[in-house]
């Protein structure tokens, strides 16, 4: 996704999105309007629909009906599907602009069996992603290590009956606000990343990286060592191994003389480096 109102499978063509429930939905019409140009777009959605049905297609009820901005400037109800089911309809559209869509899907497929059954491949081809992006080497290795060590921290908690998002959302923040003085929502609009899917890790710097991982590498030990079972107790190992990287961060600034605490973010990277080009013609 480039922006607001375009996906980038498609080319640059504008599909109408909408957040709701933690994710983007997407207007079924407007997809199946680029991909057949048909000249009634909802006919063809209609009848596909009840090919859905008749199949027993679980995309059919997921179908949710989301207010979009009409041609005439109106807000309308419009049937929507998140991104897998927006997969999974164009799968069942018969038409040649459909097909590289479809390829692709069963490449990413077949990609996402070799990773099951080869788990090097599927961080070998996270690395390459994040290098096409602009991220350094070294950044990259540090991301991945951070990574390894949000899932082992995650997974000791699963273990431990957190279950809801919002329970992995309050022991992350506890470990957030006690290592730079800032929940995760903080720290994002800190940053300036106005949009909810932006992941946060993904615009640290090399020393929020490092201090992350400290703060919940000691956490996971921590409840490691005192096998805490309650959530009041898993939010108290979460604040004191928080507070560890926050204290370790002080040491630091102390040493350094200044926050390693950045507003810096990696939307503007590209933006930058043209500037650097033109600085240096």
């Amino acid at each position: 996704m480039k922006t607001k109102n375009k996906l980038i499978v498609f080319q640059g063509n504008n599909i109408r999105r909408i957040w709701h429930n933690e994710e983007w939905w997407f207007s079924v019409v407007d997809i199946i309007e680029i991909l057949t140009e048909s000249s009634i777009p909802k006919r063809y959605w209609s009848d596909l629909k009840i090919k859905l049905k008749e199949e027993g297609s679980e995309v059919y009820d997921k179908i949710v009906r989301l207010k979009l901005k009409a041609e005439d400037g109106k807000m309308r109800e419009s049937d929507c599907a998140n991104t897998e089911g927006a997969f999974r309809i164009i799968q069942s559209i018969s038409s040649k602009k459909a097909e590289p869509m479809k390829l692709w899907l069963a490449k990413v497929g077949y990609e996402r069996v070799e990773e099951i059954d080869n788990p090097e491949l599927a961080q070998k081809r996270m690395k390459e992603l994040y290098k096409q992006k602009g991220y350094s080497n070294e950044w990259i290795e540090k991301r991945v290590r951070g990574i390894a060590i949000r899932e082992e921290l995650t997974d000791e908690w699963k273990n431990r009956e957190v279950e809801t998002e919002k329970e992995f959302a309050i022991l992350t923040n506890e470990i957030s606000n006690a290592s730079f003085g800032k929940t995760v929502g903080e720290y994002k609009e800190f940053k300036q990343l106005k949009n909810k899917n932006q992941n946060l890790r993904d615009h640290m710097t090399d020393w929020e990286l490092i201090l992350t991982m400290v703060g919940e590498k000691a956490t996971t030990d921590i409840t490691k060592e005192r096998d805490s079972q309650e959530f009041v107790k898993l939010k108290k190992d979460a604040k004191e191994g928080g507070e560890i990287a926050g204290n370790t961060r002080k040491d630091i600034e102390k040493k350094l003389g200044k926050s390693v605490i950045s507003k810096d973010n990696y939307l503007d990277k590209p933006e930058k480096e043209k500037r650097k080009l033109l600085k240096k013609k």
